[in-house]
């Protein structure tokens, strides 16, 4: 059969081939981890999706290749592994060949083709030989080991009968299946592979001087692909002002012990989520994006706020699902646990993608201003600089205040430096009267 890179997940175009797990005419079991795939968002270790050889691995490391493509080709148990590698050796050669010489015509038909080999009906599985295989990620196969569940005995009812990991929950409060421990070899994890020792290579310069060359792969790659495609796509501009933080802080005080009794450490990026959240409702401009293909703007009625996070790896934004249905404490409690999460790499591709409006909070790194890109396709991102004591006048007076100077790029296709700056003062208004900020809370 051919192994195609086509169960990660809903909305991935593309991926690159961080790492065989095996090698050719190593015996695989179902299920067990084959290759470790960088998506746009994580790093997936993609399983085998049947028992038997690796006849032949087509897709190499380093290269990027759009869903659908024929990774390797396996030799189920009980075939001819002779014969079948010779009858898809050229054609997968070929083909993988191809992709690596040219991106798809577009995105969309490369997902197109990618959803339609992971699902060619709408049961739910996929079926081989007369046996069922669910559709599902990695990460929900997973979930369903550490469950002690049989992944394939449930209906799925995600997008083309795809298993979620609702279902999976839901399948198992049902007493179906005993729990037993994760099997760690199999859990998928968001890992960066890291340039190894022997993909270094130092070389001299004409002036005799060594360079080290450090090959750009994974991680590292995709934020630079980001980064380069957010700046050509959208016009930036910057907003900078300051906010007084004193209220807040005083309220963070008061509120610590009931935190700490509930198991959450409340940070001042908690209210800026919330404030963000109650704002982006007043200008949903600054919650949109922009439709290139069909000149439309897309104003999102949901508050998805990703927050990014400084990593080893990289940069990685794990997202605060529906920010404006919770808490201050639900919410310092969730950015704690994404942050966490993401610095040792285990999130999954659900809690990094469908972000609508992204906070970058590099206060305790240091640093006054910033002019912070926005995470494409969004139309604007927050920066939180550094928070320090400064003289400000009030009441014509000097005085000492507790000063976080914030800067909000914006697209300005769509919002123009008045809409900017009004959001920024809604913002701010909310976080220097936190009597406001609870006010306004539904």
């Amino acid at each position: 059969m051919e192994f195609k890179l086509a169960d990660i997940g809903e909305g991935i175009h593309e991926g690159e081939i961080l790492r065989w797990v095996v090698k050719e005419g190593d015996q695989v079991e179902q299920d067990a981890p084959l290759v470790e795939v960088q998506t746009d968002k994580v790093a997936a270790e993609l399983p085998s999706p049947v028992a038997g050889v690796i006849e032949r691995i087509v897709a190499r490391e380093g290269q990027v290749v759009p869903v659908g493509t024929v990774l390797a080709v396996i030799s189920e148990a009980g075939a001819h592994p002779a014969a079948a590698a010779a009858s898809v050796a050229a054609p997968v050669a070929a083909e993988v060949q191809a992709s690596a010489q040219e991106k798809p015509a577009t995105q969309a038909s490369a997902a197109q083709e990618g959803r339609a080999t992971a699902a060619p009906g709408a049961s739910g599985a996929a079926r081989r030989g007369g046996k069922r295989r669910a559709l599902a990620t990695p990460h929900v196969r997973a979930l369903a080991r550490k469950l002690g569940v049989d992944i394939d005995e449930i209906d799925g009812t995600g997008p083309v009968g795809r298993v979620t990991e609702e279902d999976v929950r839901r399948f198992a409060e049902g007493g179906r299946g005993l729990a037993v421990e994760p099997d760690r070899g199999h859990t998928e994890h968001a890992v960066e592979a890291q340039p190894t020792a022997a993909s270094r290579v130092a070389t001299p310069e004409a002036s005799g001087e060594l360079v080290e060359q450090v090959p750009l792969r994974g991680l590292r790659r995709r934020i630079a692909e980001h980064m380069v495609q957010a700046k050509r796509i959208i016009p930036h501009a910057t907003h900078i002002d300051e906010v007084e933080m004193d209220g807040i802080e005083a309220l963070r005080e008061r509120l610590r012990p009931y935190a700490e009794a509930r198991g959450v450490k409340l940070t001042s990026l908690a209210f800026f989520v919330k404030a963000v959240a109650i704002a982006l409702k007043e200008f949903p401009y600054v919650n949109a994006s922009v439709d290139e293909a069909q000149e439309h703007v897309l104003l999102r009625r949901y508050y998805h706020i990703g927050i990014a996070v400084d990593t080893e790896q990289g940069l990685i934004v794990p997202v605060v699902k529906h920010a404006d249905q919770k808490s201050v404490f639900e919410i310092g409690r969730e950015v704690s646990d994404l942050a966490r999460r993401a610095r040792e790499n285990r999130l999954s591709l659900d809690e990094v993608t469908g972000s609508t409006f992204t906070i970058s909070n590099a206060g305790a790194v240091g640093g006054l201003y910033a002019t912070p890109i926005i995470n494409y396709p969004e139309s604007a991102i927050l920066g939180i600089h550094k928070m320090a004591p400064r003289p400000v006048v009030r009441n014509n007076e000097i005085v000492i205040r507790n000063i976080a100077h914030v800067s909000l790029s914006f697209d300005h296709r769509i919002i123009d430096g008045g809409m900017a700056i009004r959001f920024t003062n809604r913002v701010r208004e909310l976080l220097e009267e936190p009597d406001r900020l609870w006010a306004e809370l539904r």
